[in-house]
């Protein structure tokens, strides 16, 4: 393995089963961009989606492949395949997000000589011995990034990773995108119009995809714990699994809060979706290994409740940001609810502030990707300043 020619850019291969909207995803699409930006080559293989229109408009190249299959067979064709876009692109370093595609580029990796970098996107969950092995692939990486100390702490003790393949590179946030002051009323308002939210009530939104780890049952309990008919609720994401919309309406109606909730699977505007919410709820169940929806929300100026645990803990600062309560308390949860809503408008603007301040020291995009390069030029440029400043970077 050896640095770039002379005179050429370097170029890296990211690799990830499909581009559509989760946080793996968009940190794929946000690093093409810093990428390109910084004059390296960038390049995307994946199966497509809604977010390639992204790669391709930031200057970096989109490689249609059928990365998000699991068939043993169609992931050895993909070596093949990923081997001779290395080859032919002349990659430097292959990045994998996710565990399917994951080992069809550690193969085309160790086959052509390329370094090899993963990123572990949560703590995956053990099983059996042979899932075990299925997420063992992340661990392989030349250096193995984890969006948090929780995630972090799973890949060293579960895997074995040792510190100095290891780093920590927290999520980031777009700051340009999720800015209270750049949100109109008129965007507010078309949202407002279109899932029919009522006027002059608190709005208390979940957002996430509709899967019951998500914690949509405990939201729904919360709610009719806290026994208030004046607010309005509203869940905003995509079924994942099909049949729990479903159980989430049945389980509303059950509580007699039909006139209360809205389910919402589509949002192509979700910073104006914060800007109407009063009050922002992650209810997971299990751990988040970052829970994305928490940081965009504290930027939005929103105050957020939060179940406690995973990377929840190292991005809200209870009392300060927003609320941290026990996973599946719906009472804990109602309780934490009533408190946001019951916010002076004093306490209120200075949460707010705080909560920015907070995300755009810590938690902004171009910190994730300038990160992420500098791991890039640890590899890549171990024996120049390049490597200093990497190191620099990390500690930052």
């Amino acid at each position: 393995m050896s640095a770039p020619s002379e005179g050429r850019p370097p170029a890296v291969l990211q690799v990830i089963p499909r581009l559509v909207s989760g946080g793996a995803e968009r940190g794929t699409v946000e690093l093409a961009g810093a990428l390109t930006a910084a004059g390296w080559k960038a390049y995307v293989a994946s199966a497509g989606g809604p977010l390639e229109p992204i790669i391709t408009g930031n200057g970096a190249t989109h490689l249609t492949l059928p990365l998000a299959s699991k068939n043993p067979w169609v992931m050895r064709r993909n070596v093949g395949a990923l081997a001779r876009v290395i080859r032919d692109l002349d990659i430097d370093i292959v990045h994998a997000r996710s565990r399917a595609p994951a080992w069809s580029a550690w193969a085309a990796a160790r086959a052509t000589g390329r370094h090899f970098v993963t990123t572990f996107h949560n703590a995956y969950g053990l099983g059996s011995r042979l899932k075990h092995r299925y997420n063992s692939v992340m661990a392989k990486g030349d250096r193995v990034i984890a969006i948090s100390d929780f995630v972090a702490d799973h890949v060293v003790s579960v895997y074995g990773v040792d510190g100095d393949r290891l780093r920590t590179i927290p999520r980031g946030v777009d700051l340009a995108i999720f800015d209270p002051r750049h949100v109109t009323g008129a965007r507010m308002a078309s949202l407002s119009r279109q899932w029919r939210v009522p006027d002059g009530v608190p709005v208390v939104m979940l957002p996430g995809r509709l899967t019951r780890w998500k914690g949509g049952l405990d939201f729904v309990a919360a709610i009719a714990a806290l026994g208030r008919r004046d607010l309005f609720c509203l869940m905003v994401g995509a079924e994942q699994r099909p049949g729990f919309r479903r159980e989430l309406e049945a389980a509303v109606e059950r509580h007699h809060l039909s006139a209360l909730f809205r389910i919402v699977e589509d949002c192509h505007d979700m910073p104006a979706a914060y800007m109407l919410a009063d009050v922002v709820v992650s209810a997971s169940t299990d751990p988040e290994g970052f829970g994305r929806i928490i940081v965009e929300a504290q930027a939005m100026g929103r105050p957020v409740v939060a179940t406690d645990h995973g990377g929840a803990r190292e991005t809200i600062v209870p009392g300060v940001t927003g609320w941290l309560v026990p996973p599946n308390d719906p009472v804990a949860l109602g309780a934490a609810i009533a408190a946001a809503l019951s916010l002076a408008p004093a306490d209120r603007s200075l949460l707010a502030r705080r909560a920015m301040a907070h995300v755009a020291e810590h938690f902004t995009r171009e910190q994730m990707c300038a990160k992420t390069i500098a791991v890039y030029e640890e590899l890549l440029f171990p024996d120049i300043a390049g490597a200093a400043t990497a190191r620099e970077a990390l500690r930052a």
